[in-house]
């Protein structure tokens, strides 16, 4: 299992709502969103891949948590799209769109974040993230 940045007791405490029954893997799966987003951002660590600084496990915990936060106002379980569309069809095709859509979630390494989540790490200056030559 990879590195897990909040807990449910944090997401309670975060969000202010009751933990849903498999808070545990929605706060699993937002983590690796959330390590996939900074997959370029340099920050100190420990041996596990955990940061070490006080600043950056506050903001990686919140941003989860935004991130779980989000997929539980649009009804997804962080892998389904279903909150895109209210019916599709294939041919001859036809799609109708929601009228109460959620903010768009922005894409960073190729994650959705959730504006908020996206918000807390540009605040903590973990994005973006560069590369830098040796």
């Amino acid at each position: 299992m990879g590195r897990i940045y909040a807990a449910a007791e944090q997401f309670v405490a975060w969000s202010g709502q009751c933990a849903p029954a498999d808070v545990e893997r929605l706060l699993a799966r937002a983590s690796q969103d959330i390590d996939a987003a900074l997959l370029t951002a340099i920050y100190p660590t420990d041996d596990a891949g955990f940061p070490t600084e006080a600043e950056v496990q506050i903001a990686l915990a919140e941003a989860t948590c935004a991130q779980v936060e989000y997929w539980l106002a649009i009804g997804s379980d962080g892998v389904t799209t279903a909150e895109q569309w209210d019916s599709v069809s294939i041919g001859p095709v036809s799609l109708s769109g929601r009228s109460n859509v959620p903010p768009t979630p922005a894409v960073v390494n190729g994650v959705e974040l959730a504006p908020r989540a996206l918000r807390l790490l540009r605040t903590a200056g973990l994005l973006p993230g560069e590369v830098l030559p040796w």
